[in-house]
């Protein structure tokens, strides 16, 4: 709707509270619905007395949340009203849900505004981001978004189980099953890192079987191949195409307090079930005579090219009775 001349100005008006009066007093308190008001100034207020309009600054001030007669009022004295006229540029407190992001200029959200549980009170992702999942990031001062895509790197290793050895166990199993994950195609190589490694007796070799049923590991069909070099400067080269396990070193570990064997060993595409499994890997440690050894070894399982569920390292005879066992997945192979 248009208008002549200025169009109405829209202020927070309010109607005070009825006001009595007491003999001899000039001061009274405002109030609006029982709760204290303060009005910008005298000249925004509108007050009546006796049905006569007075004439603010003059007839009254105002003084925080009171309003102050210039003369004291008697008992017989009536304030009609006090009308407080507010702010006539101010639009007072909006309505809920009246404000829309047009009317927000801007730049004006800043930081200082921002809750400090903005992020915290968010419900946390569980797990590793989708791909097409956002960031927010700052390039050079200006706010963007990012695909996690982008950011989440290129390989690397994704842990899933750790044993630790600390007590006699005929074998190490890492078996698939409801609660502990080995191989179940997630990804096509596996690394296993053993560290520390002990055995109770002394002169002992580690071993390695395969299990297609997360129950019965296989004891036959094997073919491996190897050497290890001893700091005495012996070469001790290994082999078998038709054997109960992998062998992973030719020289016994010693079982002295000092004496320990680390192990890595990588396995192959262990889910499929197109070819034969076939695993590698690096050795070394102290033999029963004190020297360091060290080699390298290669095999797999010949018998079927069934899936491999799980795998135990074990000695040639004896007991293991320490050492850190941990299995790492090969992301994006």
């Amino acid at each position: 709707m248009a208008y002549i001349g200025q169009s109405p100005s829209i202020g927070n008006f309010q109607v005070c509270d009825a006001i009595s009066t007491v003999n001899g007093q000039a001061t009274y308190n405002l109030t609006v619905s029982s709760v204290a008001v303060t009005p910008e100034t005298a000249l925004h207020v509108l007050c009546s007395v006796n049905g006569v309009l007075q004439k603010p600054g003059t007839s009254f001030t105002i003084v925080n949340s009171t309003i102050v007669f210039s003369a004291n009022l008697v008992t017989n004295d009536v304030v009609d009203f006090v009308h407080i006229l507010g702010s006539v540029l101010d639009l007072g407190v909006p309505s809920d849900d009246t404000v829309v992001a047009a009317k927000i200029s801007a730049n004006a959200v800043t930081g200082a505004k921002l809750n400090t549980d903005v992020i915290s009170a968010q419900t946390a992702l569980a797990a590793e981001p989708a791909d097409t999942d956002e960031f927010l990031v700052s390039d050079a001062g200006v706010l963007k978004r990012i695909d996690y895509s982008l950011i989440k790197g290129g390989g690397g290793f994704v842990h899933i189980k750790t044993q630790t050895i600390s007590s006699s166990v005929a074998s190490v199993q890492f078996i698939h099953g409801t609660s502990d994950v080995v191989f179940d195609g997630t990804y096509k190589a596996y690394k296993l890192i053993i560290t520390d490694g002990t055995t109770v007796g002394d002169g002992e070799k580690p071993h390695l079987r395969f299990t297609t049923d997360s129950s019965n590991f296989i004891t036959s069909g094997y073919s491996f191949s190897g050497i290890t070099r001893s700091a005495g400067n012996t070469d001790l080269s290994f082999h078998s195409n038709s054997d109960s396990d992998i062998r992973m070193i030719n020289d016994a570990i010693g079982n002295a307090a000092d004496e320990t064997f680390s192990i890595e060993v990588n396995f192959n595409n262990p889910a499929t079930t197109a070819v034969h499994k076939l695993v590698h890997g690096t050795v070394t440690g102290i033999e029963a005579s004190g020297n360091t050894i060290s080699g390298f070894f290669g095999g797999g399982y010949l018998g079927d090219t069934a899936a491999i569920t799980g795998f135990e390292v074990r000695l040639g005879g004896g007991n293991i009775d320490g050492g850190v066992y941990t299995l790492l997945g090969v992301v994006n192979s």
